[in-house]
């Protein structure tokens, strides 16, 4: 394996004082409880109760039965995670050294951090606008820098449009053990992805994460400027001192993210948000506090 670069150690030190330390201290460690292991060995069928993953209905002794039951599954104590990046262009977007594609890279550092403890395994699949990058899981801090290192290192090689289908195309087909699966992006994309999205949620425990710009959302009023399309190159020259120009992006904006929320809700997940200009303890906390209410 190629030599581990430093600066993997770096990302690594600043994320356990500013993240990681403060987060164990508030939820006592309890947060890394939550991706506990979900087995595959059936264990029993049982009456539904409000609360239980839909996934687990079986519709056949449903029907049998005229009430909803559920598939329970004997738990397994490790587990197998798997991160699914997007390195498009579009992710460069964003305040120098804090743009979407960093943030990224603090995000698979917690991550890491946190689902290695124990001896769990995790994997990533890497998309930029190349071949689909996959990094088998293992355990260990090696794993660890190996994951922040080949992020680091990878940049889009063109101004080519996400594809986010491709990315979930390869995880559907390399992911055959039931897993905790994350998917970070900025679902900015062509259609097209819901489906194998839909599929990975079927057969994994699937997280979906969203990373944004204020920018992308609100232009601030600072005159005649050129915006570019990081993924096309196209670019165009816009007055931000137009106040009606400023509400039509927001507004626009707004029913883009209305959409992806909807299509991500009917895939049966909910989309969790970051903002580049964001804490990432407290996006930690909501994210904990949420998948906590999930499971009950």
């Amino acid at each position: 394996m190629a030599a581990i670069d430093l600066s993997a150690g770096a990302v690594l030190r600043r994320v356990e004082w500013t993240v990681l330390r403060p987060l164990d201290g508030a939820l006592q460690g309890d947060f890394a409880t939550l991706f506990r292991g979900e087995g595959i060995d059936f264990r029993e069928m049982r009456e539904y109760v409000p609360g239980d993953d839909l996934r687990r209905i079986d519709w056949n002794t449903t029907a049998r039965m005229d009430t909803p039951y559920v598939r329970d599954y004997s738990e397994d104590r490790d587990l197998t995670a798997w991160l699914l990046l997007d390195r498009s262009a579009s992710m460069r977007f964003g305040p120098t050294g804090r743009g979407k594609d960093a943030i990224v890279v603090d995000l698979v550092a917690c991550f890491a951090q946190l689902l290695g403890r124990g001896g769990n395994k995790l994997g990533a699949v890497l998309f930029d606008d190349g071949p689909v990058a996959t990094i088998p899981p293992r355990s260990g801090r090696t794993q660890v820098l190996r994951l922040i290192h080949e992020l680091g290192r990878r940049e889009p090689r063109s101004q080519a449009t996400t594809e986010l289908a491709g990315l979930l195309r390869a995880a559907v087909a390399t992911i055959r053990q039931r897993s905790l699966v994350v998917v970070i992006s900025d679902f900015i994309s062509p259609p097209g992805w819901e489906k194998p999205l839909r599929q990975l949620a079927q057969r994994h425990d699937v997280m979906a994460i969203q990373i944004v710009d204020p920018l992308e959302h609100s232009l601030p009023d600072v005159g005649v400027i050129v915006l570019q399309d990081n993924e096309t190159g196209d670019q165009v020259v816009v007055d931000t001192g137009d106040a009606g120009f400023r509400s039509r992006m927001a507004a626009l904006a707004e029913e883009q993210n209305d959409a992806l929320t909807a299509t991500i809700r009917r895939t049966g997940l909910t989309l969790q948000t970051i903002r580049t200009d964001e804490d990432l303890l407290g996006a930690f906390l909501r994210m904990a506090h949420q998948r906590k209410m999930s499971r009950r």
